[in-house]
């Protein structure tokens, strides 16, 4: 099994990050791609933040980080967007964000 960080542009801290939510290698993350990734780390209390989700996809791909240009960065602005809406609610407190991602509490309508 291979390490997270060994792919180009995800470093020991986000290794690290993904580890906690139960993503331990590279092969599990290939395989359960940047979106499903990126909405775990959220539901644990991760805070969503635009370029984190980019070089994701970027580092999946083998590109460099800064590769993600024009309308696929548009693109990807649209899905983290719908991402963030999906799995993450700033107005909630920590203990309802933690009910929530047990199953106690009912997403907001």
């Amino acid at each position: 099994m291979t390490a997270i960080s060994s792919i180009r542009n995800l470093g020991p801290s986000f290794e690290e990050a993904l580890n906690k939510v139960g993503i331990d290698t590279a092969e599990d993350l290939r395989k359960i791609g940047a979106d499903a990734a990126y909405r775990k780390l959220l539901l644990a209390g991760g805070r969503p933040h635009f370029i984190g989700y980019y070089v994701l996809h970027m580092a999946l791909q083998g590109r460099p980080w800064n590769d993600c240009k024009g309308e696929e960065k548009k693109q990807l602005r649209k899905q983290f967007d719908a991402l963030k809406a999906q799995a993450f609610d700033a107005d909630r407190s920590e203990l309802e964000q933690f009910l929530d991602r047990i199953g106690v509490v009912r997403p907001k309508s």
